[in-house]
């Protein structure tokens, strides 16, 4: 039985790893009357994708095959906006999920789209309407989401081989704040170890900058993008006291990348091309797909 190809893109690991922390916050932590929400982000999203696929696709490849093709992206955005993104307002809902997927099309540089759609279309609507935010207070911050979050981004980025992304940014990002909180201003480890494991900065750290298509190529780049991006969020968060602050200074730094690209070469990344899996990985989910279908 050949491996299913469920397992060979990325995008689905990370597809069920949202689904699962969406319904962590819905069934676990009671999150109440946003199903409204939710379905703006994901309807807009999809017809926004098929509209940008039917006038400014590749028109030498089937439309139902592109639309299917960039599906998995659609979703991975829309659970991003849904996990991240806070409005009572459903037109704030509906701009920001319009400006994720078209951003994808129209801002684009040799075929790699600049910004992280999710992180550009939560921008958009924080910014520029004044009635959306970003909540990292929605999740807490018990060991159960720390462990969650971190196990099952570590698989994923190590998917997309991004991991680098996510410890340089983390790593940077965490010791800036301990260096102020436990040895400058000789505040509790607990508020450190609580400021550090918010959901919202986790998933921003394994689900957001680690996307491949808008990182430098070059891995010794990508870390010192990282760390930059991650020393300039602290300043803001602990001296500007700005809410999402490190969403924002991503967006602010991703039109970087492409000069980056020239400067540093190395090869693109492309989805479905990430590494092979060993024979004991293709073992254990060619076991788990066998015991699924029975």
């Amino acid at each position: 039985m050949q491996l299913p190809s469920l397992f060979t893109d990325a995008r689905y690991f990370q597809i069920i790893f949202q689904s699962a922390f969406l319904s962590y916050g819905l069934f676990f932590l009671h999150w109440d009357n946003e199903a409204w929400l939710y379905a703006t982000y994901f309807i807009t999203s999809l017809i926004t994708q098929f509209v940008c696929e039917r006038v400014l696709g590749k028109k030498n490849i089937p439309l139902w095959q592109r639309y299917k093709k960039g599906i998995p992206s659609v979703l991975i955005s829309s659970f991003g906006l849904s996990l991240l993104l806070k409005t009572n307002d459903p037109w704030v809902a509906v701009l920001a999920a319009v400006v994720s997927i078209l951003s994808k099309f129209i801002i684009r540089i040799k075929g790699k789209h600049i910004f992280n759609p999710s992180a550009l279309g939560i921008t958009v609507a924080v910014l520029l309407t004044g009635n959306a935010w970003i909540s990292p207070g929605q999740w807490g911050s018990g060991a159960v989401i720390l462990f969650g979050v971190c196990s099952l981004g570590f698989v994923v980025t190590t998917r997309v081989q991004k991991l680098d992304v996510s410890l340089s940014f983390l790593g940077t990002f965490a010791a800036l704040l301990f260096i102020r909180q436990v040895i400058y201003l000789g505040w509790p480890m607990d508020h450190f170890i609580q400021s550090v494991s918010t959901g919202s900065l986790l998933l921003f750290s394994f689900f957001m900058i680690t996307d491949p298509r808008t990182t430098p190529n070059h891995s010794v780049v990508r870390i010192l993008w990282s760390a930059a991006i991650a020393a300039v969020a602290f300043y803001l968060s602990a001296f500007k006291f700005m809410n999402g602050a490190p969403i924002f200074v991503l967006v602010l730094a991703q039109p970087l990348v492409p000069l980056l690209d020239i400067l540093f070469r190395a090869r693109k990344f492309e989805w479905g091309s990430s590494k092979k899996f060993t024979p004991q990985e293709a073992e254990f989910l060619q076991t788990v797909y066998s015991r699924s279908v029975m």
